[in-house]
């Protein structure tokens, strides 16, 4: 059974989306504090993690911000409050692979975290090693080393990446890569693959000449320069 930790402070929310997650074949455990969930987070072996933002004491935002420091790879979705449009952005800035906004569906949350998963976990050692100049990237071991020290990307982030170095040299756009590289089609003012181009060319910055390494194409979508 897939581990799951739900970070929560809701205790019916968290009954209820445990025994959901349980019959679809999840193993849950659940805790209602941010301080008590990094530990269970930094010590255990997860598929992922659902976080809440809205935490007493160390809050969500708090909480992935400690993980992602410490390079802990777990994917994690994020609970943002409805309408909470810079929740959403912060989340994703900091490392957040998803998110689903409260109230939400335990059907529509089971559907996120498999799709999440699978991203994440699929089977990658067939696909070949990408070197772009001084960039490599290893989709068996999920690892990208810029002239050979390691860059810390998120899942997401990796899986765009990734789908931005197959196809070097060309537009790949905005839907592709919300379809392929986060698993969900884009929504109205959706600014998620904005968010997540704005922290891997941070990781990454420029190309060693100073240019861009990746382009936006104002109405189309992003391109990797090869050079």
């Amino acid at each position: 059974m897939k581990r799951i930790l739900l970070i929560d402070d809701d205790v019916g929310l968290c009954e209820l989306l445990g025994e959901y997650l349980l019959n679809e074949g999840f193993n849950v455990v659940t805790t209602h504090n941010g301080e008590q969930g990094l530990a269970l987070a930094q010590h255990g072996h997860w598929e992922a993690i659902v976080l809440d933002v809205m935490l007493p004491g160390m809050n969500g935002f708090d909480v992935l911000r400690m993980l992602r420091q410490q390079n802990t790879t777990p994917p994690v979705l994020m609970l943002t409050a409805r309408g909470e449009d810079t929740d959403t952005v912060v989340g994703l800035e900091l490392g957040a692979d998803d998110y689903v906004a409260k109230p939400c569906s335990p059907r529509v949350l089971v559907a996120r975290l498999r799709a999440l998963i699978r991203r994440h976990t699929e089977q990658a050692a067939e696909q070949p090693i990408l070197h772009v100049g001084e960039l490599t990237l290893d989709p068996g071991s999920r690892t990208v080393r810029l002239s050979g020290q390691p860059v810390h990307l998120t899942g997401a982030e990796f899986n765009l990446l990734t789908l931005l170095l197959q196809q070097q040299g060309q537009v790949v756009s905005r839907e592709q890569l919300a379809a392929e590289g986060l698993g969900t089609p884009l929504g109205a003012y959706d600014r998620r693959i904005e968010t997540h181009m704005t922290q891997i060319r941070r990781k990454l910055g420029p190309l060693p000449n100073g240019s861009p390494r990746i382009h936006t194409v104002r109405g189309l979508g992003y391109q990797y320069n090869k050079s």
